[in-house]
């Protein structure tokens, strides 16, 4: 059970991942690095696979041995941050506004306090 569990939740978060490549506001390497969690808990092909990915087997081997974020990884995520906070600024009203900016304010210092790899 809890083998098809991961599998499933494996391939919801590369589909998630395929998404995010296509829509700039959501990331595509964090999903890809959670399905290659999940099938190194329920299918070593497909986590080979991943692991040998010619675009994100670099990424999840730098976090599998480092916990590294690439330097154009932490510049996309501030760059997405900056548009969110300035999209609540225009769409949203007070204290609702803060909401983006409180988020990429912990988010963004724990990213940028991740090794570069």
């Amino acid at each position: 059970m809890k083998r098809h569990f991961y599998l499933v939740a494996g391939w919801a978060s590369l589909g998630l991942g395929a998404i995010g490549a296509l829509l700039p506001l959501l990331p595509t390497v964090p999903f890809v690095i959670l399905a290659a969690f999940c099938f190194a808990r329920s299918s070593p092909q497909l986590e080979t696979w991943l692991l040998t990915h010619p675009h994100f087997g670099h990424h999840i081997v730098a976090w599998r041995e480092k916990g590294a974020i690439s330097r154009k990884g932490k510049i996309a995520a501030s760059a997405a941050f900056a548009l969110s906070i300035v999209l609540a600024a225009i769409f949203s009203p007070w204290p609702w506004v803060m909401l983006p900016v409180i988020a990429a304010v912990v988010t963004g210092s724990w990213i940028w306090t991740r090794p570069e790899g």
